[in-house]
């Protein structure tokens, strides 16, 4: 029956699941439906090629995972309007108790390249993108750019000034900041290269992107 209320690629999907990864962690996913106690909390980009679940090869219950377009967030703004990156991020830090927040950018963003296109065309009248990333705008104007940078290389400066505008934003969230100040929360910057399958991190100490 689920084959036909479902699309068929989710359907064999669910199927392997059914019959192969919960079958083999039955217990696991039992003792999750009371409770779950992820310690590391990832806001990265809606893209289907950069899931942290997969980079990281975690299991069911091990990360918290918030996706957006172009992994962003917000500065902390309680002005009564909803906000849902916000809001995980409260839930995150304050229910969950997480220790790690990790801000994961990649190659190829979408949304990057629509913030830095000289003209940015709404795809709807709303043009919900648009408003979203307007608050990387300054980002893009102010990312330092040498001459000789290629197309692709420009995208990727920007694509991790913004994880780096993205941490800032973080620490603007009082009880985010408390925390961290207290050694209670580390917080931390990546970025997936998709073509290569390499994860590099951004080192604070030394303003300086590394392998990891």
């Amino acid at each position: 029956m689920g084959k036909k209320l479902l699309p068929a690629p989710l359907a064999q999907g669910y199927e392997n699941f059914r019959t192969g990864r919960y079958t083999d962690e039955r217990d696991r996913y039992l003792k999750l439906a009371d409770k779950q106690k992820p310690t590391v909390m990832i806001i990265a980009c809606c893209d289907s090629r950069a899931a942290p679940e997969t980079i990281f090869d975690a299991g069911p219950g091990e990360l918290f995972v918030v996706r957006n377009v172009a992994n962003l967030v917000p500065p902390y703004a309680p002005d009564g309007k909803q906000h849902s990156t916000s809001a995980a991020l409260e839930f995150a830090t304050i229910a969950l108790g997480v220790s790690h927040i990790m801000v994961m950018g990649h190659g190829r963003c979408g949304g990057i390249a629509a913030a830095s296109a000289p003209e940015f065309n709404p795809l709807t009248a709303g043009d919900f993108i648009g408003k979203w990333i307007a608050d990387i705008k300054d980002v893009v104007t102010n990312t330092p750019v040498p001459d000789a940078c290629c197309a692709d290389e420009k995208r990727t400066l920007i694509e991790r000034a913004s994880v780096e505008h993205s941490l800032a934003n973080l620490r603007t969230f009082p009880w985010l900041r408390t925390r961290e100040n207290q050694k209670e929360l580390t917080i931390q910057g990546t970025w997936f290269d998709i073509g290569l399958g390499e994860l590099h991190v951004f080192d604070e100490a030394n303003q300086t992107w590394l392998k990891a």
